[in-house]
């Protein structure tokens, strides 16, 4: 029989055939928690779906949690609460393990335990993978069983999927993304509504965006421990996070946002990845983008990734980045991939824990800059400023005096210069020398991506 005999043959078997055919998957959730209790909802109330369109009938065999009573309130029978972590991977109908619990304490010992013992994992802890994806892929391995994350990233939106299976053709040159929900909800409060950092903060964390301590998201920590994990799938070497240059939105003052704005630019935390003959820069920090790049309108808790490959050109996906049912598609989505995938796809570079030797770093990046000075408003000032770049080799785009009623701390008036791409030593130069200089100070420095 010819393949396609053998295709006609398996379209003609009759339902019940096919019934009996289906593959069934048992999975095991860890933390029924925002994730795991979108996750358990997911793949309960779409089993016949499923069942349906992918010929998999995923049970869920076992799930584990503290709190057998929150376990209990979102459906979990008590059958299938188990006790332990061993009690789960000794279960023989357990085939995948689910981890939502995060960090990297238990999360990563009830890890290494699944896959110990052959279970594939699929997880949406980008911490844990960040840091220690060499170590599970390790063992994952030796013991033949898959390992998956789709979900450690930009939540709802496939971004790994795509990297793996839709733009290998590609040498990707360049990535640059809204990565954090919670940030991109803050700026986009203090642009639309000219809130300050602090208001933006304490609405976002009213709403459930941010966290009590919120250090993790608004310093940025986050978005590194994504970038670092993205980068490193596009560049198809390691991109360790102690190798990304990190800051926060802490400091971001609103009337900046607003200079910007007038100035036809929009502010984001931007996780940046670029990739040439003279090494990875890779960066995670607040960033103006001109109004009409497409990743200015992805507004409030939306996540956006922009990439670039050598045949494809521009690509831009975008979506919810966080949130239990958004969270949960990813994690759902690489359960239903490993069920249907005999072959198992791991890392397509040496994934060890720093970079592999000769790989080069930049941090001495180079990029367009918004400066901002508070100055006397005298005769002189504007020509010793400019005076100072020049010293440092800095070319100066545009410059805009502000009035003294846009200054709002005391008699100076606000001095925006742009900048053509410079060095990012240079600027640093430049601004330490104004600082010393006793002409003025500056109050602010914001990258500028065109």
């Amino acid at each position: 029989m010819n393949k396609k005999e053998k295709i006609q043959a398996e379209q003609n078997v009759c339902p019940e055939r096919r019934t009996e055919m289906m593959k069934k998957v048992g999975v095991a959730i860890l933390g029924v928690g925002v994730v795991g209790g979108g996750t358990f909802k997911t793949l309960t109330e779409h089993r016949e779906f499923y069942k349906k369109t992918q010929n998999v009938d995923i049970v869920v065999e076992s799930v584990l949690d503290r709190d057998h009573e929150r376990a209990k309130s979102i459906g979990v029978p008590a059958e299938v609460l188990a006790s332990s972590i061993q009690e789960v991977v000794a279960n023989p109908n357990v085939d995948i393990v689910i981890e939502t619990i995060g960090g990297c304490g238990v999360a990563k010992d009830f890890i290494l335990a699944a896959l110990q013992e052959g279970k594939t994992v699929v997880t949406a802890n980008k911490e844990l993978i960040c840091k220690y994806s060499h170590e599970l892929e390790r063992v994952a391995k030796r013991n033949g069983c898959g390992l998956y994350y789709e979900a450690s990233c930009v939540g709802g939106v496939p971004i790994i999927r795509t990297l793996l299976d839709g733009v290998q053709a590609n040498h990707i040159t360049e990535m640059m993304g809204i990565i954090n929900g919670t940030t991109n909800y803050i700026l986009t409060k203090m642009a639309q509504e000219n809130a300050d950092y602090a208001s933006a903060l304490k609405e976002a964390q009213r709403l459930g965006y941010a966290e009590f301590n919120p250090t993790n998201d608004v310093d940025g920590y986050d978005a590194m421990y994504k970038l670092s994990i993205l980068s490193s799938m596009a560049f198809h070497t390691k991109v360790p996070y102690g190798k990304i240059m990190r800051e926060g939105i802490s400091q971001v003052d609103s009337r900046d946002i607003a200079f910007g704005k007038q100035l036809g630019y929009t502010l984001k935390l931007l996780a940046i990845g670029k990739s040439g003959e003279d090494g990875i820069e890779a960066r995670v920090h607040p960033t103006f983008i001109p109004n009409a790049h497409p990743l200015a309108s992805v507004n409030d808790a939306y996540n956006a990734v922009y990439l670039r490959g050598d045949a494809v050109d521009d690509i831009m996906l975008y979506g919810r980045g966080a949130g239990s049912l958004p969270t949960a598609s990813a994690v759902v989505s690489d359960v239903i991939y490993a069920a249907t995938h005999s072959e198992i796809k791991y890392s397509t570079f040496k994934n060890t824990a720093t970079a592999e030797k000769g790989v080069k770093f930049i941090s001495d990046f180079t990029s367009a800059y918004y400066i901002r000075l508070s100055v006397e408003d005298e005769a002189g000032v504007l020509a010793k400023i400019t005076g100072i770049f020049a010293k440092c080799g800095i070319s100066i785009v545009e410059v805009a005096q502000k009035s003294k009623s846009e200054a709002g701390e005391d008699t100076r008036i606000p001095l925006i210069i742009i900048t053509h791409k410079t060095t990012e030593n240079s600027v640093k130069s430049a601004v330490a020398k104004i600082n010393q200089s006793g002409i003025t100070q500056v109050k602010a420095v914001i990258r500028v991506e065109e």
